[in-house]
């Protein structure tokens, strides 16, 4: 059996598709809630809650208030999918094999999730290199080219990535005292700045409105977001001390989190009419000190969260691939990352390209959860985790019938309506209705 680094020594993890040693299984709920919060609270996560403002006209609290109702939903599928990692040891794209068959996980589950946290390690890392030059132009004079510091900073990430779970955990100890004290810096200043002869509390109390409809929308929008995170929480659970301790630290880590991150963007959005935090407050002050701490912190912040995108990628390519091992998948991923981190445009085709995965993340991440919650109740069985190993699993048929489905939704519903919203819930009773036509035993075709 492969083993891990211990804390006090940490090297490379080696531990690839199989279960974690009960040995090491040492995280307790307090180390999730450090990690989880140190990963949500991030330049990304500030769009929405800053949307609902900007763009839906909502006022202040009624945009925290939708979107951390919305994201906190998502986090409790999240959480709960993060049961099997806990229970068993096993990263998450494996133990979906058990929920949607060896082929669907393997070969469009797992491709899927490796190219989506290969471009957002692109996204993150083109972002922090933007930050990093800025700070630099302003505070030093130096302008550097883009490339000079974006291929430093994504084999760095790589690296600690390619260290593995010990480095995220290790990571959120320093980060998390960061945050926490760069929010207080940057509420400080907004309290404290000048609006054109208006208190930051004037703004906020005499602005925006509390749509019912305008709520439910950006709630959805922020629930769709997250709710994705239940097809990795698995490779961060397989370590925790017990179920409870990774189910508690990861949905009190990611609401924490995001609630941090929604009054930040929520507010800046209403007294700035920015969506970004990090860079409105740095215009608000001269000292030298205090842009230095936000920008460090926003710096930090996505270099944490780039570590778990690049850390659950290569076990998602890992999946696909077992035989490169778990050394070589994550190597693999972090080159890739490096070499997307190069090509800057593609920040600006994010859009297009949530749209485009978000068709098939959605069925997806809907049927596995459905199919662990309702089918399986739960609990994977003895005999289904010697299924898993012995690769006995080949289709779920009926979850492929399901997600063809729920892609067609996701087509068909308009824009306005939130298709992700309506798809993610729609699909599972397909699913389910599907199974109950053909009865629960037979929904997973076995390989001859």
């Amino acid at each position: 059996m492969r083993t891990a680094a211990s804390a006090k020594n940490i090297t490379v993890e080696t531990i690839g598709l199989d279960a974690v040693p009960k040995h090491l299984r040492t995280t307790g709920a307090l180390d999730y809630v450090r990690i989880q919060t140190a990963v949500a609270v991030n330049a990304g996560n500030f769009l929405v809650p800053a949307m609902a403002v900007l763009e839906g006209g909502l006022n202040f609290y009624a945009a925290v208030l939708s979107t951390v109702l919305g994201a906190c939903l998502a986090f409790l599928f999240v959480s709960l999918l993060a049961l099997p990692g806990a229970r068993y040891g096993l990263p998450a794209q494996f133990v979906i094999r058990s929920m949607i068959g060896t082929k669907g996980s393997m070969y469009i589950a797992s491709p899927i999730r490796t190219l989506t946290s290969l471009y957002w390690f692109g996204v993150q890392t083109i972002g922090g290199t933007y930050i990093l030059k800025e700070m630099l132009s302003r505070s030093f004079d130096l302008e550097v080219p883009f490339l000079w510091l974006s291929i430093p900073l994504a084999l760095i990430m790589a690296y600690l990535a390619l260290v593995g779970f010990e480095a995220l955990k290790n990571l959120s100890k320093f980060v998390l005292p960061l945050l926490f004290l760069s929010a207080i810096v940057m509420a400080c200043l907004y309290l404290t700045g000048d609006y054109g002869g208006r208190t930051a509390k004037d703004i906020v109390n005499g602005s925006g409105n509390w749509s019912a409809s305008v709520m439910i929308l950006f709630g959805s929008l922020a629930f769709v977001q997250y709710v994705s995170g239940a097809g990795t929480s698995s490779d961060v659970s397989r370590y925790g001390r017990t179920p409870k301790h990774a189910f508690y630290g990861i949905f009190f880590g990611n609401s924490l989190g995001f609630l941090l991150t929604a009054l930040l963007g929520a507010f800046t959005a209403t007294v700035a009419g920015d969506w970004n935090p990090f860079v409105v407050s740095t215009r608000m002050t001269d000292s030298f000190f205090l842009i230095a701490l936000i920008f460090t912190a926003a710096f930090m912040s996505m270099i944490t969260i780039n570590l778990n995108n690049a850390y659950t990628g290569g076990y998602s390519l890992l999946n696909s691939f077992p035989k490169l091992g778990r050394v070589k998948s994550a190597v693999i991923f972090g080159a890739l990352g490096v070499i997307v981190s190069g090509f800057p445009i593609i920040a600006d085709r994010a859009e297009q390209f949530i749209s485009l995965l978000g068709t098939v993340i959605i069925p997806l991440t809907a049927v596995f959860i459905a199919d662990y919650l309702f089918v399986k109740k739960g609990r994977l069985s003895k005999e289904a985790i010697n299924n898993l190993a012995a690769g006995v699993y080949s289709l779920n048929v009926s979850a492929a019938w399901a997600v063809g489905a729920g892609v067609i939704i996701y087509l068909l519903v308009p824009g306005g309506l939130s298709p992700s919203f309506i798809t993610f819930f729609v699909t599972p009773l397909i699913y389910l209705a599907i199974l109950q036509r053909k009865g629960w035993n037979k929904k997973v075709k076995k390989c001859a």
